[in-house]
């Protein structure tokens, strides 16, 4: 029969081990710099199709084996592309007209070995058989409506996009020992330019 002194040693042992592995996972690379890399919008235009302003954005997002390890791990990233419109006034503060963002999610199946990219609010979804594959059908962003004719007067306004990337939805193995950690985010500088109408 194990004496009180063996139990409390081995209570104690196995709470330093779980503190260390908590330590260990909370200062690796993999949850600090899992999202460092290029994020940038490469190009920005909208086109005017019927009296409604579509937006063709094209990003360039990291790829790196950090985000490659978190994805097979269980870890969902969430892609935000966030848009814009102000009214420019030449002696006040800009108006905000519209402030929108498309939200997609980045996961990866690891029975089919494929990696899921979903359409938050539409929730269509595509897959691809490679990460270079998903993170480039990320970055390319074509006709989105971002705005209709009706919206604007006239004037000047300045339309700006960024991009940006943050951990989604953790499974269960990872929450209990990530649950505090908020480094999984990252934004790109804003791209903008005037439109006269």
């Amino acid at each position: 029969m194990p004496t009180r002194a063996a139990s409390c040693f081995r209570l104690w042992g196995a709470i330093s081990s779980l503190a260390c592995v908590a330590w260990l996972v909370c200062t690796a690379p993999v949850s600090a710099d899992t999202l460092d890399g290029v994020r940038a919008i490469r190009s920005a235009y909208v086109n005017v199709d019927r009296g409604v302003f579509d937006l063709h954005a094209r990003v360039e997002y990291p790829v790196n084996p950090a985000i490659r390890d978190s994805l097979r791990d269980g870890v969902t990233l969430t892609f935000d592309l966030e848009t814009k419109v102000e009214r420019e006034r030449r002696w006040w503060m800009n108006t905000t007209i519209v402030e929108i963002a498309l939200r997609r999610e980045l996961s990866y199946h690891a029975v089919s070995g494929r990696y899921i990219v979903r359409d938050v609010r539409s929730g269509v979804q595509e897959n691809f058989s490679t990460l270079e594959g998903a993170l480039d059908f990320l970055g390319t962003v074509d006709s989105w409506p971002i705005l209709v004719e009706p919206q604007l007067g006239s004037g000047s306004y300045r339309i700006s996009v960024r991009a940006g990337v943050r951990r989604g939805a953790l499974p269960a193995s990872l929450r209990a020992i990530l649950f505090w950690t908020d480094d999984w985010h990252r934004v790109s500088e804003w791209y903008s330019w005037s439109l006269p109408v």
